[in-house]
């Protein structure tokens, strides 16, 4: 996805395309850029670079407080388009992913067309920007689709993946960081040509392990594979709050909107829990985890939640303030194992509330559809929804 945080912020604020915005919050807090749109980068900003910093680059650039709820739940849509497309889908990570298109030509037609009809597919039914990169690999597709940016497609011939990385700058490798290139350019080495020119034993003595890979990537070899039916070691989800705070209801609402995030999450893999962690980060970045282990695994939102709860209440320092939240699932296992918390018939409809709950959610978003622990009363007593 082109500039995605941007992309998403954009579609409730048209009247921002074309200048330069950055995500991520104000140029005099702390923290950092989570994103910036095209017009802020020709500026030097990037992600990861100190809001101050970025604010000095380019002091008329439109500041935004990033919402990643509601990124994840355009990420989520984009997914659900990309498994229309190959029953092989690696999201690695919220704005990007690998699909397998061998053996879809009877249904897509070939690689090339696929991939064409699927951009436009995203485009058409989100109103979101992306670009992608066709290749018989998954690094030189990587590299492929960043060149490609923004609204682009680059494909790339089987048979001629090292011509296409021939000219390109060292760091356009996946992997090649700002140690390595400084390596690289002490040995004379600014392309990635000039990295496969050089016999793989120099590089491995130079590098070492590392060295193997630079020569492989250098021709656009990777080492990857697809893994289908890959399942999580465990499953976590966190919140950093935009100012410390120690406000009862507000970290009770999110610990409830975190733990049901984590809990459709475990459901969607066929998964239940055992090990359940908690994370507090206090202001000054002090940070405690607390777990607890059950007897039996769940699945369900109460069980998770009610832990939760137990270890938040019993861990959490009162006398300072919080800046971050963050739940963990683990231990995680096959089957419908409950704990016996309660009785067949009731514990039967929480599962049917769930199932209809995740259906709903996968509809209209996952931030439309919460239990009632991650709503909190407003001054005039009514819930108000803080996801």
């Amino acid at each position: 996805m082109d500039a995605f945080f941007v992309s998403v912020e954009l579609l409730d604020r048209p009247e921002l395309r074309g200048k330069p915005v950055v995500v991520g919050g104000r140029p005099d807090q702390r923290g950092v850029v989570s994103a910036a749109s095209y017009e802020a980068r020709k500026y030097g900003i990037h992600s990861a670079m100190p809001l101050r910093t970025a604010g000095r680059l380019c002091p008329h650039a439109v500041f935004l407080d990033g919402h990643h709820e509601k990124y994840g739940e355009w990420s989520d849509r984009v997914a659900t388009i990309l498994a229309r497309f190959s029953p092989v889908v690696e999201m690695v990570s919220i704005d990007e992913a690998y699909l397998d298109l061998a053996g879809t030509e009877r249904l897509h037609g070939p690689p090339l067309a696929a991939a064409d009809n699927l951009l436009r597919q995203i485009t058409r039914d989100t109103s979101l920007p992306c670009s992608g990169g066709l290749a018989t690999t998954r690094l030189v597709a990587k590299v492929a689709s960043d060149q490609a940016k923004p609204r682009g497609l680059v494909w790339v011939p089987a048979g001629s993946e090292q011509r296409f990385l021939a000219t390109l700058p060292v760091r356009k490798i996946p992997g090649i960081g700002e140690v390595t290139e400084r390596a690289l350019r002490a040995l004379g080495i600014q392309t990635v040509e000039q990295i496969a020119a050089m016999p793989q034993e120099k590089l491995e003595s130079i590098f070492g392990q590392w060295g193997t890979a630079l020569y492989r990537k250098s021709r656009g070899g990777d080492s990857y594979e697809f893994v289908i039916d890959a399942e999580p070691k465990s499953i976590s989800h966190n919140h950093t709050f935009g100012e410390d705070t120690h406000d009862v209801d507000a970290l009770s609402a999110m610990l409830s909107h975190l733990s049901q995030k984590a809990c459709k999450r475990l459901r969607e893999a066929g998964l239940a829990t055992r090990t359940l962690t908690l994370t507090i980060r206090y202001a000054g970045f002090d940070t405690h985890t607390r777990s607890k282990t059950l007897g039996e695994p769940t699945r369900l939102d109460s069980d998770i939640f009610a832990v939760f709860q137990e270890l938040f209440r019993i861990h959490r320092d009162v006398t300072r303030k919080v800046r971050l939240l963050g739940v963990s699932l683990s231990g995680l296992t096959h089957g419908n194992a409950q704990l016996d918390l309660l009785d067949a018939e009731r514990r039967a409809k929480l599962e049917k509330l769930t199932s209809a709950a995740d259906r709903l959610r996968d509809r209209f978003g996952f931030g439309k559809v919460q239990f009632g622990g991650s709503l909190r009363h407003d001054e005039s007593g009514h819930d108000r929804d803080d996801s």
